[in-house]
Formats: structure tokens, C-alpha cells, sequence
């Protein structure tokens, strides 16, 4: 009876070590697990802020070539798309059932989607009425972020200019013999930067490209100046080619219509042979590295 209480007992610590070495190792492996494993890491985004066009194939062209050179350089972020004219936005929906969103809606897709760390990239040539109202838009969403960066439009700085200057004149270089005048067709604008087009059309002529002319559609230089500024330069034909990132309306038909009060037709009733190129600044893969270049220095402050 002794032999067998002693037998029992002695069973009974064995199962209890063996209980008590199974609950430790389940603690530790536990405790292991949750060291090594790491947390889902914030969602990074690239916003990038467009004015938009409604011509789906320079759209591609353009701001795609962009945001594709954006995803390649930056892996870590997702590249997302916003425009900041609601009319297009509009037309897309409308007419190709395409929706994008304004800068509002892409704030609030990413305040709701749980980003927390967000650089957002414009492709405005300046820092017009447009890109003042995206620095207005988004500093109102400072609180729902951990980071919230702005970065500069394609011209900010005077090596900006250099830099869009030797892209120009390299994209055309083809058009650039004696006798031609190329012609880069800028949108224009009452707010102060308009002073973007003056300042570009000294660096072309201090970089010794005499036979290069900027105009604006809507503001100064106007069509007349650069008309008179061609007719001085004793050149016989014009390549007109636009000033903007997307080669949209204005590059399609302001400059190059078959109407009478397009860049073509003025240029053509005063005597020029013209030729015109439907390419957005955005399609140049040099205007694309600087893009990526003003993004990468905000990510990396």
C-alpha cells in the first residue's frame, strides 16, 4: 500500500513538471513570436496633384509618365492621382465614366484609408492660383496626418530653369537650324507668377538660344509680341510647341487649330511655314527626373 502511494505521488510530480514545462514553453514561444514579428508599417502615399486634361492619350502621355517615374523611384510609397480642375474631373466622369479626385476628395480617401505619412507631388509649371490652392487645401488636413509634405512646382529655383532650359532646347534640337523659330506656347495668368514666362525667356536668350520665344495664351507675352518678336529674328518658319505638361485644349486647338484665332493660323497669315508638335513637357523623361527630384527632397526632409 506504501509502495503504491509512493508510486503515485511520484506520478503525480512527473505530470506536474511536465505541466509546468509545456506552460513555459508555450510563454516563451509567445513571447518570441511578438518580438520578431513587427506591426503592419504606416501607409506611405505619393499624392500626385494635377491640373488634368480630358485628352486620354497625352493624359497617358503626360501625367502618367510621371507618376510612373514617381512609383519607380519611390517603391516604399503609393502613387496616387488627384486634378485641381474640377471641369475636367467632371468630363471624365461624365463622358468616359472615368472618376478622379479633386485634392478634397483625395485627402479625405486618405485620412479614411489610414495613411499616415503623405508627399504630395504637383506637376504645375508654377506657383500660380492653382498651386496656391492646393497649399490651402491640404493644410487643413496638418492634424488628421503624421506627416504631410508639399513639394515645389517644376519651376521654383533658378536651377529649376537651367535644368527645363537645356530639357527644351534638347527635346528640340532637331527643329533648331537657321531660318526657324520655335515658339513655346505657355498658358499665362493674372496671379504674379506670370513673371515665370519673362524670367524663362531671359534664360533661353542668356543661354545664347536667340531664336526660342515664349508667349502665354491668356496673359503676357501675348500672340502680337511674339509675332513681332519672330518678324525681327528674320526667321521664315515657326515650331510651335507648348509650355505646359500636358499638351491638352490649348496645345490641341488654341495653338494648333485650323481656327482663325489659333497660334497656327496667326503665324501662317503673316507669311511663316509652321509646324506644330503636340508634345506635353510632362513626356520628356528630363522633365519627369526633376519632378521626381522635388519629390525626393521633400521625402527625404
Amino acid at each position: 500500500m506504501r509502495k503504491h502511494a509512493k508510486e503515485l505521488v511520484t506520478l503525480l510530480l512527473t505530470l506536474s513538471l511536465c505541466l509546468l514545462m509545456v506552460t513555459g514553453c508555450s510563454t516563451n514561444s509567445a513571447s518570441s513570436s511578438g518580438t520578431n514579428s513587427t506591426p503592419d508599417a504606416p501607409k506611405k502615399v505619393l499624392l500626385v496633384v494635377s491640373f488634368g486634361t480630358s485628352y486620354n492619350d497625352n493624359r497617358d502621355l503626360s501625367i502618367g509618365g510621371i507618376e510612373k517615374a514617381l512609383q519607380t523611384a519611390y517603391p516604399d510609397y503609393e502613387v496616387r492621382r488627384a486634378f485641381t480642375s474640377q471641369i475636367i474631373i467632371d468630363k471624365l466622369k461624365e463622358r468616359d465614366n472615368i472618376e478622379i479626385d479633386n485634392v478634397k476628395e483625395a485627402m479625405d480617401r486618405l485620412v479614411a484609408d489610414g495613411v499616415k505619412e503623405v508627399v504630395i507631388q504637383p506637376t504645375h509649371v508654377m506657383s500660380g492660383f492653382e498651386y496656391d490652392d492646393v497649399v490651402k487645401e491640404v493644410d487643413t488636413y496638418k492634424d488628421k496626418l503624421d506627416s504631410l509634405k508639399l513639394g515645389k512646382p517644376l519651376l521654383a529655383s533658378d536651377a529649376d530653369y537651367d535644368e527645363v532650359v537645356s530639357v527644351i532646347t534638347t527635346e528640340t534640337k532637331a527643329y533648331d537650324v537657321d531660318g526657324t523659330a520655335i515658339v513655346l506656347m505657355g498658358h499665362g495668368t493674372e496671379h504674379e507668377a506670370n513673371a515665370t514666362y519673362a524670367k524663362f525667356q531671359k534664360c533661353l536668350t542668356d543661354a545664347g538660344y536667340d531664336n526660342y520665344f515664349v508667349g502665354t495664351v491668356e496673359a503676357t507675352p501675348t500672340l502680337e509680341d511674339v509675332i513681332a518678336l519672330v518678324k525681327a529674328s528674320g526667321a521664315t518658319k515657326v515650331v510651335l510647341e507648348p509650355l505646359m505638361i500636358v499638351a491638352g485644349d490649348h496645345a490641341n486647338n488654341d495653338m494648333a487649330g485650323d481656327e482663325d484665332d489659333s497660334w497656327k493660323t496667326a503665324f501662317e497669315a503673316e507669311g511663316f511655314e509652321v509646324e506644330c508638335v503636340i508634345k506635353g513637357l510632362g513626356q520628356f523623361a528630363g522633365i519627369q527626373d526633376l519632378i521626381v527630384k522635388h519629390a525626393g527632397e521633400m521625402i527625404a526632409q
